[in-house]
């Protein structure tokens, strides 16, 4: 019988479970995170209920999504806004690096955007209430701390595919087509 046994019955748990919080902090951190998504311009992948208040809580994968190739059209991530680094937004990627896209001008400067290497273009499933890519132009993909893989609350929606949403890329008009465009503005 342990000293620690007789005396405080309480403080054997109490250790042990302390000694488990360094792994559970480095698994939210950098494995794993169930994360909170607010917000209409994810409408209808997350938070589809506009009589509810209720918001989605998904998980997002930490690890392997900054490097190169580690994302494809389709995913949803979860990055830091360019515009303000305290914030965290949820949206589709829609182009990968190299890719041109037919960018929604205004607010877009440009009809034809190309993907940077290293970036990505997103946007939101709701055209209407998303600022994205076509506000503040490519991310880099440095800017991104996770791709949501999974809804787990409200339970009813826990097998809903995430990757089912948004929109194709928008393929531009062949070159000569984009000249002729320019021609007639």
């Amino acid at each position: 019988m342990s000293y620690f046994s007789g005396i405080y019955p309480g403080l054997r748990t109490g250790l042990i479970t302390l000694s488990w919080l360094p792994v559970v902090y480095t698994f939210s951190n950098h494995v794993y995170q169930p994360c909170q998504i607010s917000g209409m311009s994810m409408t209808p992948t997350f938070n589809p209920g506009v009589a509810t208040t209720e918001k989605d809580i998904a998980i997002v994968q930490k690890f392997n999504v900054r490097r190169p190739n580690s994302l494809v059209r389709g995913d949803v991530v979860m990055f830091r806004s360019p515009q303000n680094p305290e914030k965290l937004l949820t949206k589709r990627v829609v182009g990968l690096q190299g890719d041109e896209i037919l960018a929604k001008s205004p607010p877009y400067p440009k009809k034809v955007a190309k993907v940077p290497r290293n970036h990505l273009w997103v946007e939101g499933d709701n055209a209407f209430h998303s600022i994205d890519s076509n506000n503040f132009g490519p991310i880099s993909q440095a800017l991104v701390t996770g791709k949501v893989v999974a809804i787990v609350y409200p339970f009813s929606r826990f097998r809903a595919d995430i990757r089912k949403g948004g929109r194709d890329a928008r393929k531009p008009p062949d070159r000569e087509d984009v000249k002729l465009l320019d021609d007639f503005e």
